[in-house]
Parts: structure tokens; C-alpha cells; sequence
């Protein structure tokens, strides 16, 4: 009988406990009264806390919750916190949302900035090669640019996480130099590794855009990729056009930290790549989704649209992560299958 009682008494504690974790997992995201907010390394700085905190009081004045802000160092662990639930909402790269929704599928976007058109046509950044100012002529061939030069080079990337800053660039360096004999077998691992004997002499990780141009700028790197809009807070055009190969840009004389004291350091662009735009992401397993419709409502709403702190005026001189150039930049919703063509790029 003893054992009997036994055998009743674990089987109605198994199915409790179960009834606990099936209630939790359903009632969790609605009883929660925190989201967990985390930023990539580019958006982590001292000089984007007022952005930070911006998207934070309008996630609670929308939510009713409170909203707290996960910085890192490292692409790693944002893509980790989001994927396990240790963060509700994260502002990622391409490449980083879809490594997170390859390891947990609940992960989807939310939005993403439009282009200048208001619209997703042009909803893109740019990924650059760069070199320093004076050494752009040997990057070369006849009047246009070309990046035969950067091989044996060394070069700085910014994380294998980075869309702009490893995934396109690297595969527009394995595709440029495919068609030669020697580089025909060229892979992406290849060019992860530094050396005498490998594609790069040496091989640099910025950990952020920020940190791979300062590789270049401090002459630690020869060639660097990194992308426009992480770095805009701390330069300006000087030369050419934007975003195009043979423009040059100038670290502004008050530019913030990591950049502070590189004024008038200047770096020209080699290469540029169209890059889709960054979205907005969240774990629908741990947000309701009463709040995920809250969030997308608040996003693609005219209050975030003509709001100055999210969207800089074009002649503003704050920091922020975006800046309005036609007035019609807006956030827009999207679905994971915009993100293919990045995915075709990574094979996953």
C-alpha cells in the first residue's frame, strides 16, 4: 500500500508539475513585467544612451512595462540573449537575426527602418572597404577601384556575426577573386586566418564597426570593412560622394569615444556594398503577443516617425541611430523571409 501511495503521489506531482510549465510557458509572457532591451556593441555606447533610453520610455509609455537595457561588448552574447530568452527585444544586423532565428525559430523581426523613399525598395546600408586617406591609388585599376591590392594585406573585420562588417564583404572577396587560379578554392574560413601563407597577413576583429575602423585609423589594420551608418555619429564626408568608392571621410574634431582623439584622422572608401537594413527582433516566446501588436503598432506609428530622438533631423549634430535625410524614413513591418537574400549568403 505504502508503495502504491507512493507511485499516486509521484505521478500527481509529475502532472502538476507539468500543468506548471505548460501554464508558464503560456502565461509568463503575459504576467511579465520587465522586457529586457539588448544592443550590439555599435549601439552600446556612452554616446547612444539618450537614443537607448528614448526607444525605452516609448516601449513603457506603450507597454506598461518596465523597460531595461542590456549593453554588451560582444556580437556573441546579444545574439545568445535574445535566442534563450535572457533578452526580449534586441536591434540586430541581418546576419545576427538570422543566426538567433536558426537557433530558436520563436525569434522574428519586428521592423525595420524604411529607405528615404518611406518604403522597404530602398531600405538598405552600406558596407565598405576602407583604407587610409593617401593610400587609396594603390586599391586601383586604370580610373576605377578595384580590390585586387587587399590580398596580402592585413585586414580588419568586425565580428563573423556582422552582416556589413564580415558576411557580405567576405563573400564579395571570395566572388571578386574566385576567378583566379589561385583563389578559386577561396572559402570564408580562409579568410578568418592571418599569415604569410593565407589570403590576409594578418586578420583583425574590431568587435564593432567603431572598433574596426579604428583598426584601420590607427594603422594596426591596412584594409578595413565596416559600414556607414555605425560610424556617422563620428565622421563626415569631406570628398566625393557618399557611399561611393574614392569618397573620403574625416573624424569630426568632437567625435566621441572610441574615436576622440582621431580628429581629422581620414580613411577612403575602396569598395561599397548595398546591405539590407537592421531590424528590430523579439522573442515571441517570452513577449505576448497583446505586446508584440503594442510594439508594432508604437513603431509604425506618426508619434515614432516625427519623433526627433528616434529619427535625427537631417541637420542635427546629436548622436542617434537614425537620421532622417528625405523626411520620410519611417519603421515598417517585415517578415523573416525578406532576409533571404542574406541568408543565401550564409548558408543557413
Amino acid at each position: 500500500m505504502k508503495k502504491s501511495l507512493a507511485v499516486v503521489l509521484i505521478l500527481t506531482l509529475v502532472v502538476v508539475l507539468a500543468g506548471c510549465g505548460n501554464g508558464g510557458e503560456g502565461t509568463s509572457a503575459d504576467s511579465k513585467d520587465t522586457l529586457t532591451f539588448v544592443w550590439y556593441p555599435n549601439e552600446s555606447g556612452a554616446d547612444l544612451k539618450d537614443a537607448r533610453e528614448e526607444f525605452g520610455r516609448i516601449i513603457e509609455e506603450a507597454t506598461g512595462k518596465k523597460v531595461e537595457h542590456q549593453t554588451t561588448t560582444d556580437y556573441i552574447i546579444a545574439i545568445e540573449a535574445i535566442t534563450n530568452g535572457n533578452a526580449d527585444l534586441a536591434f540586430m544586423g541581418p546576419q545576427g537575426y538570422i543566426e538567433a532565428h536558426t537557433k530558436n525559430e520563436k525569434v522574428l523581426p519586428l521592423v525595420v527602418p524604411s529607405g528615404e523613399s518611406g518604403t522597404l525598395e530602398d531600405a538598405v546600408y552600406y558596407s565598405w572597404l576602407s583604407v587610409k586617406k593617401g593610400e587609396e591609388e594603390a586599391y586601383k585599376s586604370g580610373d576605377q577601384f578595384a580590390i585586387d591590392e587587399i590580398a596580402g594585406k592585413k585586414f580588419s573585420f568586425v565580428s563573423n556575426s556582422s552582416t556589413s562588417g564580415f558576411k557580405v564583404p567576405s563573400s564579395g572577396i571570395i566572388t571578386y577573386f574566385s576567378g583566379q587560379e589561385q583563389y578559386k578554392d577561396l572559402t570564408e574560413e580562409d579568410l578568418l586566418m592571418g599569415g604569410d601563407d593565407q589570403f590576409f597577413k594578418e586578420v583583425l576583429f574590431g568587435g564593432s564597426h567603431q572598433g574596426s575602423a579604428v583598426n584601420l585609423l590607427t594603422g594596426k589594420a591596412d584594409v578595413a570593412a565596416f559600414c556607414d551608418t555605425c560610424v556617422s555619429n563620428y565622421v563626415e564626408l569631406t570628398e566625393g560622394e557618399a557611399n561611393k568608392p574614392g569618397a573620403v571621410y574625416t573624424v569630426k574634431d568632437d567625435a566621441a569615444e572610441p574615436f576622440n582623439t582621431l580628429p581629422g584622422e581620414q580613411f577612403s572608401l575602396i569598395s561599397v556594398t548595398p546591405v539590407l537594413n537592421s531590424p528590430f527582433v523579439v522573442n515571441t516566446d517570452t513577449v505576448s503577443e497583446d505586446d508584440i501588436a503594442k510594439l508594432e503598432e508604437l513603431f509604425t506609428s506618426e508619434k515614432v516617425t516625427n519623433n526627433d530622438k528616434i529619427f535625427l533631423p537631417v541637420d542635427s549634430e546629436a548622436s542617434g541611430l537614425f537620421k532622417k535625410k528625405s523626411g520620410d524614413e519611417k519603421f515598417l513591418p517585415v517578415e523573416d523571409e525578406w532576409f533571404n537574400p542574406i541568408r543565401e549568403l550564409s548558408g543557413l
